[in-house]
């Protein structure tokens, strides 16, 4: 567990310069974006002045320099649209992104464990075959094409749900199970794989002889399934959060998706690259955080940790 605490900043160090040269080898640059967004004409007087502005005339080592130095005090820098500090950007809203990513995990434990546990325990042929089935067509399905679609059905045609914008639950409805759906597919098919594994072992055909319990049985199945699928929890919603990115632009959704795909547009470097370290450092945490816990759960992990 200390190794991994320790790697934390040599991943989020790699990431920041991934981030900074991948942005930058965009053939239009920012200046040029920033006059056309003011209506001037990109001469080369005016480009060299709006370089000079931005900060992008400098060396990319210095540019880099400067920029990892505010990040460790926790300065971003500004934008280069709004001339507002990041961090106030992303923080205002992280908001939206964050309730969107909960309704979209907790659709994701409500439907996914039921399905994987049908899908194996099942005795109707009918049923096992709908769920299966169901299950690939959430992974397999586009994201942005599901969103379309729901907005063409829930909104469109029979009117149920608001087809973009934020406000009541209706509002959330749509754009948190267009999120959700990936996940379902995913989480229903480990689950079910888990369990088809753990009837196979030697422990619970011994278990069935000796007679124990369906009730002990469900309780063991539930222990392991909670152990199998807990860092993959944790990491999940994390993945939630970062991969919003093409549901809020579909919905409308005023999230950090949305602001990102605007900043990306408007070659906005400040928030795209504190955008990618925050989400980095979000999956770090959390990853940190599923071992954590999984390690408290399992007796086994602890003593395998301490033999190290």
């Amino acid at each position: 567990m200390f190794k991994r605490l320790c790697n934390i900043p040599l991943t989020l160090f790699c990431v920041s310069i991934l981030t900074f040269l991948l942005i930058r080898l965009v053939p239009v640059e920012p200046a040029e974006v920033m006059l056309r967004m003011a209506h001037t004409a990109p001469t080369e007087e005016s480009l060299d002045a709006m370089r000079t502005r931005l900060g992008t005339d400098q060396p990319l080592i210095i540019q880099y320099v400067t920029w990892i130095r505010g990040v460790i005090q926790l300065d971003f820098g500004t934008s280069f649209v709004s001339k507002q500090a990041v961090a106030t950007d992303l923080f205002a809203k992280l908001p939206a992104t964050a309730l969107l990513a909960c309704v979209s995990f907790l659709l994701t434990v409500l439907i996914s464990i039921p399905l994987g546990v049908m899908n194996v325990l099942t005795k109707s042929r009918l049923l096992k075959i709908v769920g299966q089935f169901f299950a690939l067509c959430c992974v397999s399905v586009p994201v942005f094409w599901l969103g379309f679609l729901f907005i063409y059905v829930g909104s469109l045609k029979w009117g149920l749900f608001p087809s973009h914008g934020m406000g009541t639950w209706q509002h959330l409805f749509l754009p948190a199970l267009t999120l959700a759906i990936p996940t379902i597919g995913l989480f229903s098919q480990l689950i079910q794989q888990t369990i088809v594994e753990l009837q196979q072992t030697s422990f619970m055909h011994y278990a069935r002889v000796r007679g124990v319990k369906n009730r002990t049985l469900i309780k063991y199945y539930a222990q392991h399934l909670l152990l199998r699928l807990l860092p993959l929890l944790v990491v999940t919603f994390g993945s939630l959060i970062g991969g919003a990115i093409v549901v809020e632009q579909v919905f409308s959704w005023p999230g950090l998706g949305r602001y990102l795909i605007e900043s990306v547009i408007n070659r906005d470097y400040p928030v795209i690259q504190a955008y990618v370290m925050m989400i980095a450092c979000c999956y770090c945490v959390l990853t940190l955080l599923g071992d954590i816990a999984q390690q408290a759960l399992d007796p086994c992990l602890r003593l395998k940790e301490v033999s190290r």
